[in-house]
């Protein structure tokens, strides 16, 4: 749930500003049109419905918008959902900014680019090193401020570098622990698994992701991040077995076919980056989940993770940025 609608149970009544992830016209089963939205600010997010839409009389709405709203938090299958009860478009007199609604990362994206540029420079596999540095290049800046995906885990604005630099941080402490590790491929497998999400995602000016592309939702970034590898490694002239291997982490990073990977881990370093992919995304939603209730207490049940959270301590929450922290 996001900073407006945490203070606020089910059944209570919130208002406050709020930005626009997405926003589709529908039709409900009376034939009558009406808003599913999602909605969010630093805090996270929450579906919302404004029932018996009217663009004369509510207004026109997209993605990216400042709106204010007003309604009641519902629980719908499990989850908060907001009743809209009224709407308005952001006005020039309201003192309120996107960077008042959009959550950043506790480390700088450019501080943590520059981190795993020096990690790749470190690789022994010089192969290796020239075909992830070539990919990051490519990536572009999309890679620092855009959101690791539309819902789910780290959808703040340069969260895709932050699920990045966790994990990395978190393999090379494993691969002290397991020494029989090639260092070189677990890193830069996690350095190149999600860059197939900047293809995959349509995203908002503000680095938050909006939807899925025609050819995110028929392909995927895993498949989709196999192939730039592919094409990465001829325009390179690279034909080292690190290629096919660096696919396959790609591949594989989801673990099983339910959750999209096509093949399932088939060496170590594949499987620690399956591991600490699905560790840091669950982490993630745990400790943002807990951010929203009070310590002592527990949260709604959270639909990515399908159960209920407890809150036993001050530190078991998301933190906010340093920024963040000091105007809170």
């Amino acid at each position: 749930m996001s900073t407006m609608l945490e203070q606020n149970a089910a059944g209570g009544s919130v208002v406050g500003f709020m930005l626009i992830k997405t926003c589709d016209k529908k039709v409900s089963s009376k034939k009558l049109p009406y808003l599913d939205m999602v909605l969010s600010d630093k805090g996270g997010e929450i579906s919302a419905k404004l029932w018996d839409y009217s663009p004369e009389r509510h207004g026109e709405f997209g993605a990216g918008d400042i709106i204010k709203v007003k309604g009641t938090v519902d629980l719908w299958n499990g989850s908060p959902q907001l009743r809209i009860e009224r709407i308005r478009s952001k006005m020039s007199t309201d003192d309120v900014t996107m960077e008042d609604l959009i959550a950043g990362t506790p480390l700088a994206p450019a501080d943590m680019l520059t981190i795993i540029h020096q990690t790749i420079d470190k690789f022994e596999n010089k192969e290796l090193s020239r075909l992830v540095s070539f990919l990051l290049e490519q990536a572009g800046d999309g890679f620092l401020t855009n959101s690791a995906a539309v819902r789910m885990h780290h959808t703040m604005r340069g969260g895709l570098i932050y699920h990045t630099f966790s994990m990395m941080n978190a393999a090379a402490a494993l691969c002290d622990v397991y020494p029989f590790l090639n260092r070189d491929l677990v890193l830069g497998g996690i350095i190149v698994h999600d860059l197939g999400k900047l293809k995959e995602i349509n995203y908002a000016a503000t680095g938050l992701a909006v939807e899925y592309t025609p050819k995110g939702n028929m392909t995927g970034h895993l498949v989709g991040g196999a192939i730039d590898i592919a094409l990465a490694a001829k325009e390179l002239n690279i034909t080292d077995e690190c290629v096919t291997l660096l696919q396959h982490i790609v591949l594989s990073h989801h673990g099983v076919p339910e959750f999209g990977s096509p093949i399932a881990p088939m060496f170590p370093e594949a499987q620690v980056v399956a591991t600490i992919d699905k560790l840091d995304a669950e982490l993630f939603e745990m400790t943002s989940a807990m951010s929203g209730v009070a310590v002592g207490t527990t949260t709604s049940k959270v639909w990515g993770l399908d159960r209920k959270l407890y809150r036993h301590s001050e530190d078991t929450a998301y933190r906010l940025s340093a920024e963040e922290e000091q105007g809170k």
